[in-house]
């Protein structure tokens, strides 16, 4: 029997997204088919760079392939192309050349949001997607810091603002405009204009994610956020006490008011791991935040374990995924957290009618 591209197709079906629930052929994945004499060569568009089972689709698709009689090469190109988030009814367009609004959020301070939006936005950047980070803690902006550039953006022509660039990132923040030694001291109104000029005032450009570090708590900006954009899902930080579980709850319904979805929760400081004698110890406790997602039935994204370098990172300009210095673990975790938080985000935007792709070039 000759190769042809129905009977590629046909044996293709096998290989079942496991998330969406589809083989890859329905799904529109397979592209590209090239078939001389017994080599087959092909690409699979997944939905984001960072998906976390990419190399077992690419495995599963070698494997069916090479089944077919007279074949005797297979190539699988992997590829990506990121889907957006369409406006909901009566939403505004918001940034039409972003295609996903990630919000970071938490119930309250201290348990290292800013911290796991930093490398999540890294996360993402380093998986061959483009990213952008907007610092929307206007009360205490962090990100400047945790990125090592302070410079004041420059203006484009058209009266926008370009944003900086750190670690491959495009990034603003309100501690790039304003002088450090002075706190923001303003009311709703203000903090609600501030946030829409940095989403529509910005040159932010074609970006397949852009996320936003929210102040902790249930203020303001989460909601001038949701009434400025539409916003792919939020990601919720806490640590695994009962304490900061009791906060994560407040954040959830906050999000959930605002017809935010959740995409899941991140255990941050989850375990520490002696670096003289590796015993594990879990100071804060046990899995808590996993625990308590699975009870409400929302995804768990991972958690990060404690570790000073990401601290020391932080202090300094260079974050645990733009550190190749820092712990393994930390950053096998972290770069675990990105690829969940691409995979959800694709769910999410597979269960709303497709809208029309922006093509982004470069992807792999």
């Amino acid at each position: 029997m000759a190769l042809t591209n129905d009977s590629v197709l046909a044996a293709l079906k096998a290989v079942m997204d496991p998330d969406l629930h589809r083989d890859i052929v329905s799904l529109g994945f397979v592209k590209d088919i090239v078939i001389q004499g017994g080599r087959v060569a092909f690409k699979v568009e997944l939905t984001t760079p960072a998906c976390p089972v990419k190399d077992l689709l690419k495995k599963q698709c070698h494997e069916v392939v090479s089944r077919l009689p007279g074949v005797t090469a297979v190539e699988v190109e992997m590829t990506a192309q990121v889907r957006a988030t369409g406006p909901a009814a009566g939403m505004p367009a918001g940034l039409p050349q972003v295609k996903n609004v990630i919000a970071v959020g938490a119930g309250k301070g201290g348990v290292g949001k800013s911290t796991l939006a930093v490398n999540i936005a890294l996360g993402l950047q380093q998986s061959g997607a483009r990213v952008g980070l907007l610092d929307a803690d206007v009360y205490g902006p962090s990100i400047p810091t945790m990125l090592g550039n302070h410079e004041r953006p420059t203006m484009a022509g058209d009266k926008k603002a370009h944003p900086n660039r750190a670690h491959g990132l495009a990034m603003m923040s309100v501690g790039l405009v304003l002088d450090p030694e002075k706190p923001m001291v303003v009311r709703g109104p203000i903090v609600h204009g501030v946030i829409r000029q940095f989403l529509t005032d910005v040159a932010w450009g074609e970006l397949d994610y852009l996320v936003v570090d929210l102040p902790p708590g249930t203020g303001d900006v989460a909601l001038s956020l949701a009434q400025t954009v539409p916003v792919t899902g939020a990601v919720v930080v806490s640590t695994p006490q009962d304490v900061s579980l009791i906060d994560v709850q407040k954040a959830v319904a906050m999000f959930e008011s605002l017809k935010i979805p959740v995409l899941g929760l991140v255990e941050n400081m989850s375990f520490y791991v002696c670096p003289r004698c590796g015993n594990r110890d879990e100071i804060f406790g046990h899995m808590g935040a996993e625990a308590w997602a699975r009870e409400r039935k929302l995804p768990f994204l991972g958690g990060v374990p404690l570790h000073a370098s990401v601290r020391t990172g932080g202090d300094e300009g260079l974050p645990a995924l733009a550190d190749p210095q820092a712990p393994a673990a930390g950053r096998e975790a972290l770069v675990h957290v990105a690829r969940e938080v691409a995979r959800q985000a694709s769910i999410r935007n597979a269960q709303q009618p497709p809208p029309p792709l922006i093509q982004v070039q470069g992807l792999s």
